[in-house]
């Protein structure tokens, strides 16, 4: 009978450890990423025979500041140089960071003046106060708080708005 008894014990368990043995193999197959699929080798680079002599003027382009232009100060210790009538130009050119934007006059609906070039993403607003650089790009704010000497001594922006003599009525 005791020799039974154990017999039944050994089975049992041996069928537990089997069916456990399974549900783990079956769980650490279902979890496991399938295998990759054989990626094409890529093909080595062709090295180049003569190699080129590096053009400082080709690499490092910088557009010269349009002459007649007027500095712009803002925070932050940066500046923008603006060529161009905002009372009258419908393109006017900004230069900034080494490079000339030109960028044509946009309607709007506020008073404020702005220029904008949808191609470099270039956005500039000027209000009474104070002018603002835009870059669409990467949606910053280059410049702000930006004047002119003239506009750091009290007076008002040379814009559209400033310009109309609001006393012709």
């Amino acid at each position: 009978m005791k020799k039974l008894m154990i017999a039944a014990v050994i089975g049992a368990l041996s069928t537990t450890v089997l069916t456990v043995a399974t549900d783990a193999a079956a769980q650490t197959a279902t979890t496991t990423k399938p295998a990759a699929t054989k990626a094409t080798p890529k093909k080595p680079q062709p090295k180049r025979l003569i190699k080129r002599k590096p053009n400082p003027a080709k690499e490092a382009k910088i557009d010269p500041i349009p002459e007649g232009a007027e500095k712009w100060s803002c925070n932050e210790g940066l500046a923008f140089q603006l060529k161009g009538d905002m009372k009258r130009d419908q393109i006017v050119t900004v230069h900034w960071a080494n490079k000339n934007y030109n960028l044509p006059r946009a309607t709007t609906t506020t008073g404020a003046d702005r220029f904008h070039d949808a191609a470099s993403g270039m956005d500039l607003i000027v209000i009474p106060t104070k002018a603002m650089l835009f870059s669409d790009k990467d949606s910053s704010r280059l410049a702000d708080e930006c004047k002119t000497a003239a506009m750091l001594e009290g007076a008002p922006a040379p814009t559209q708005s400033n310009a109309i003599d609001k006393t012709s009525n």
